[in-house]
């Protein structure tokens, strides 16, 4: 079966098709580091402005592959009260957890903007990009953030996603836009013929291209 999309670039164009609705004053993040590169297509296409929003999941103890939650920049956390209960953890320990990964949140977003101001978002339509939701929690922990730095709106827009990451985001998000719902969903990088792992230096790059 063919993949739905070439690489993240072509998954890019093909959101900001369906996004011609947002006027130019909108504001698209991209999640690092799959998101950066569909975020800056779409951005470019839209006549836009660009930045970066960073979240860090919240691993198990056991398996911290395994995501029980994520906190955004403003260091609030979101979690599975229930996924912390099946693994044995406690509230307090998770909060601990997540106050460390904010701090690794914050200079990762320094980092990336390379000494560039932040976009404002405050009354202006946000559009937060990644390339794929598999559980969610990332993109639920920044839409939060975005929300609480007072954005106008929220659309997350996303290639492909999990039907039930795209229900939970439809909950709390504005709109979503996700053209791409497989029945059966593995994983985000099945769908693309190029799901390289990018480095941090493509980030960057690809957002001092569009400043």
């Amino acid at each position: 079966m063919a993949a739905a999309y070439r690489d993240r670039t072509h998954a890019g164009d093909v959101l900001a098709g369906l996004l011609v609705d947002h006027e130019a004053d909108t504001v698209v993040l991209g999640i690092p580091r799959g998101g950066v590169p569909v975020a800056a297509a779409i951005a470019a296409e839209l006549g836009t402005a660009l930045d970066v929003a960073v979240a860090r999941k919240i691993g198990a103890p056991s398996n911290p592959e395994f995501a029980v939650g994520a906190v955004a920049a403003d260091g609030v956390g979101v979690w599975d009260e229930r996924a912390l209960a099946r693994h044995g953890i406690a509230v307090d320990e998770v909060s601990e957890r997540a106050r460390l990964q904010a701090a690794e949140v914050e200079r990762r977003l320094s980092m990336y903007r390379a000494g560039r101001s932040a976009v404002p978002v405050t009354d202006r339509d946000v559009v937060v990009v990644d390339d794929g939701v598999a559980t969610g929690w990332t993109m639920v922990a920044v839409v939060g953030w975005v929300q609480r730095l007072g954005a106008a709106s929220v659309t997350v827009a996303v290639p492909v996603g999990s039907a039930e990451a795209v229900e939970w985001l439809e909950d709390i998000a504005d709109e979503v836009v996700c053209p791409l719902i497989p029945r059966r969903f593995m994983a985000v990088g099945q769908w693309y013929d190029d799901f390289h792992q990018l480095g941090d230096d493509e980030v960057v790059a690809a957002l001092e291209r569009h400043a």
